[in-house]
């Protein structure tokens, strides 16, 4: 592919295609809601509902009028889209000459890779209470890097999951668990049977399974404190709403310049919409 025979649609497309591949944070999301939005200000109504009373009367109560129709709480929540990040550069002619085969595509790849990173940490921005993200514990707990302690570990992985539990999340539910590698690497040590030799799986972040918890790695985990904290999803796919309904890209000749330019931008959005069905691990290393 050289600039001279762009074409954008397949650029789009490729783009696409790589973020699809790349991205770890988004792959979990509900992305039921993307053909609802098309441009940059657009927003869909997530609707929810509370739940209805259920009564139980006897069969001496059979013939009884029953209790007056309820209104049902509405819970819905409006997602706009307000994130657009745009690439934009040159290659000059002079370069390009005499450069190897391929820098069109090198440079495609990078820009679906930074494009994927930007994504993710949007997503993974949404681990504070700021945001609506529910902690496990009020203040960062210790997770020490020793193997005789590596266990405490799993105790708040189990702490997590139980309060997700709790909040009605079902056992059969999907839960995924993305850390950073340092926090995998603890827990590896502290669960032997963690990894897979399921390839299939083998994508997106994916690096083992904690019991029913799909877990996954990523440089993208939000810190706090300087870096000295991770902040660690566990959530079902229904937890974070996130829409990406559009990609544009054109490629044009600068004036004043002997070179190609190509210029181009996402859009997208997410939002915690199930926030009971997320529950951030705060943790601190010694």
């Amino acid at each position: 592919m050289s600039f001279q025979n762009f074409i954008p649609t397949i650029w789009n497309k490729q783009i696409n295609l790589e973020l699809e591949r790349l991205c770890v944070f988004a792959e979990d999301c509900n992305r039921q809601y993307e053909g609802d939005v098309k441009e940059l200000g657009d927003q869909v109504k997530i609707l929810g509902v509370g739940k209805p009373t259920i009564t139980t009367i006897t069969r001496s109560e059979a013939n009884n009028d029953i209790g007056a129709a309820e209104s049902i709480t509405d819970t819905s929540i409006f997602l706009q889209i307000n994130q657009l990040s745009y690439f934009h550069y040159i290659i000059g002619d002079i370069d390009k000459a005499q450069a190897v085969k391929g820098i069109t595509e090198a440079i495609q790849t990078e820009t679906s890779e930074e494009l994927a990173n930007t994504i993710d940490q949007y997503i993974a921005g949404f681990s504070t209470t700021a945001k609506g993200a529910t902690l496990l514990d009020a203040s960062a707990v210790e997770i020490t890097a020793t193997s005789s302690d590596a266990g405490y570990v799993l105790t708040k992985i189990d702490e997590a999951l139980q309060k997700l539990y709790e909040n009605d999340v079902k056992q059969n539910t999907d839960v995924i668990l993305t850390c950073s590698p340092r926090f995998y690497f603890i827990l590896k040590r502290a669960y032997v049977n963690l990894d897979t030799d399921n390839h299939a799986l083998l994508k997106n972040g994916f690096v083992g399974q904690y019991g029913t918890v799909k877990v996954k790695m990523s440089n993208n985990v939000l810190t706090a404190n300087s870096g000295a904290e991770d902040l660690i999803q566990v959530k079902t796919t229904r937890a974070i709403a996130f829409v990406h309904p559009y990609t544009h890209s054109e490629a044009y000749r600068p004036d004043l310049k002997f070179a190609d330019a190509i210029k181009g931008y996402i859009l997208y959005d997410a939002k915690i919409v199930r926030p009971k069905e997320m529950i951030v691990i705060n943790a601190k290393y010694a």
